[in-house]
């Protein structure tokens, strides 16, 4: 990571390929991202270092598959927390209702829900930037303003031979918190990660959507030694008149959050449920504690041109479901693939458009759910708070909804378009994410997505027929076969076996899992796009896939032309 100090006065423009204002964890990471696939960013932050106090606190077992794919998760895992899962309680406490998320691997390799200090996270983050030098880190510039080049010429722009030292098409301007300098940069995409009052959102006209909710929170942030009553899970405490929520976020680090209501609040009193505080507050130290407005909101649009809006500039998440930061990181993992084949492999520019299309339905879907949740679980302060509390007791009193809650993930397919393709009947697996289970392969003992790879991945259970390999030669995508036969893995067999020595397939082991998965689609072999979503299948029997007349003109280009038409071919569905 290279470092730059803006000169007193005015500095004529420099360019980059991606300028990303905001260099928080949505940022970093999607700085990263791109420089795995050797895209040049500069990073604009008005801080001069982490801000260091804490605010999320959890993350999926999905999200932390992003952390593995820019290589943290094993710095992660040292200081993160898993969680047993979630507890209903009433006002008295008692327990309505219990969602056990405990599995240590879960469906994606990590522990299902895991618990965490934001700004330590942040400091991990950075160092792993400072590990590219792709990128460069601009501390303690305020970016002023976003101008985008709607005169621009995308086409003569594509005909330039150095994808990455084309003139910018939007210039961003910045200026230096200590000398005044004022500064402009070009870049060929700009990516506003610049939170909830976002420049970058006013600078392409977007405006919010209202997605009817909002409430003031009071967080309390604690470091103490003191006996602490805890199951190692999050609290919530369903009561209209004391709503609140609970959890340990480290070794002596706990997070307490609680609607506020008229009139003092005494701070002893409210965390007594929990733990007894001395009259002197010996031993409770508050590290933090601030009021918080919980809003929903979803920008109306996510790009113009060349400008995209990523993380809270982009969605407001109610803190509920724990999702506000993870939607940040599917955001960053969304975009940084696409954009880096558009800018170093020439690919169409339409491919950019899927990032709105894809990642707003599912962005508005998990706001509604952390509404819905917060809704229920606060039982909100309208006359009808006693019917919703009532019915929550109700539905929880269900016998198979726990263990049903507990082992379905909470993030949604992704909507069917160009880069999700699937057919109408039957268990869809495009658009959802393929398991990470622990593989055997010539490298050893791996999770799947070290096999993977960091570009588009071919995982079949049959040995790939034509039109799957040329497939994978239009992309570049790696071609993973699963072993159904050998309980063990031997390297002797992937060596003699003629598919992948012709073919350079890897051949991997595991547990069953990921044959059970394609065998419960119907599936013999699934296409996964870089950031590991199923973007196509082939039917059990089928000779390749059926979608490759959607994807194929937003992704192949002249290095990568699109596969012939394979004879026999399954027949296409509708994109």
């Amino acid at each position: 990571m290279k470092t730059h100090q803006a000169v007193p006065g005015s500095v004529a423009a420099r360019t980059a390929p991606v300028v990303i204002v905001g260099a928080g964890p949505v940022g970093v990471t999607t700085a990263i991202l791109l420089a795995r696939r050797g895209v040049r960013s500069i990073l604009l932050e008005r801080h001069r270092d982490v801000y260091p106090l804490p605010r999320a606190v959890a993350m999926d077992d999905e999200v932390r598959r992003i952390l593995q794919a820019i290589g943290i998760h094993d710095e992660f895992t040292a200081i993160a927390r898993p969680a047993n899962g979630l507890r209903l309680l009433d006002a008295r406490h008692r327990v309505m209702a219990e969602f056990r998320r405990d599995d240590p691997q879960g469906h994606h390799g990590f522990p299902q829900t895991t618990l965490y200090d934001q700004p330590a996270l942040e400091r991990l983050l950075r160092n792993a930037l400072a590990r590219h030098p792709e990128c460069e880190l601009r501390a303690g510039v305020e970016v002023v303003a976003v101008e985008q080049d709607a005169e621009h010429d995308v086409e003569q722009d594509l005909e330039r031979d150095v994808p990455g030292d084309r003139p910018g098409r939007v210039r961003v301007t910045l200026r230096d918190d200590t000398t005044g300098a004022v500064e402009h940069l070009g870049a060929d995409a700009v990516l506003g990660c610049d939170g909830a009052g976002s420049l970058t959102r006013d600078a392409i006209g977007a405006g919010w959507e209202d997605l009817r909710f909002e409430e003031t929170w009071t967080v309390l942030d604690v470091r103490t030694d003191l006996p602490v009553r805890t199951w190692e899970g999050v609290d919530q405490v369903c009561d209209p008149a004391r709503a609140g929520t609970f959890m340990r976020i480290g070794e002596d680090r706990y997070r307490w959050e609680f609607r506020l209501r008229p009139g003092s609040e005494d701070l002893r009193e409210l965390v007594a449920p929990w733990v007894d505080v001395p009259a002197d507050g010996d031993g409770f130290e508050v590290i933090r504690q601030a009021r918080y407005t919980f809003r929903a909101r979803l920008a109306d649009r996510w790009r113009r041109g060349r400008v995209f809006l990523l993380g809270d500039a982009a969605h407001l998440t109610p803190p509920f479901i724990g999702q506000g930061l993870c939607a940040g990181l599917r955001d960053a993992h969304n975009l940084s693939w696409k954009l880096a084949r558009v800018l170093r492999q020439g690919a169409d520019d339409r491919l950019l458009d899927t990032y709105q299309s894809e990642r707003k339905p599912h962005a508005r879907r998990m706001i509604r759910l952390a509404v819905a949740t917060g809704w229920a679980m606060t039982g909100g302060q309208d006359k009808a708070a006693a019917v919703r509390r009532a019915a929550l007791g109700a539905v929880c009193r269900i016998p198979a909804l726990p263990s049903y809650v507990s082992a379905s993930g909470l993030s949604p397919a992704l909507v069917r378009g160009p880069l999700v393709h699937g057919r109408r009947t039957g268990r869809r697996l495009t658009g959802t994410l393929v398991p990470q289970p622990w593989v055997t392969a010539d490298r050893g003992r791996v999770r799947l997505d070290e096999v993977l790879g960091d570009s588009f991945a071919v995982l079949s259970a049959e040995p790939p027929a034509p039109a799957v390999r040329a497939v994978a030669q239009a992309l570049g995508a790696r071609i993973v076969r699963l072993d159904v036969t050998d309980a063990v893995y031997d390297p002797t067999h992937a060596a003699h076996d003629e598919t992948a020595a012709c073919d350079a397939t890897t051949v991997v082991v595991d547990d069953g899992t990921l044959a059970a998965w394609l065998r419960a689609a119907r599936a013999d072999a699934v296409l996964l796009r870089p950031d590991r979503v199923v973007m196509d299948t082939v039917p059990a029997g089928g000779g390749g896939f059926t979608g490759t007349f959607c994807w194929a003109p937003l992704l192949c280009t002249a290095r990568r032309p699109v596969p012939a038409q394979q004879p026999n071919a399954p027949a296409a569905h509708p994109c």
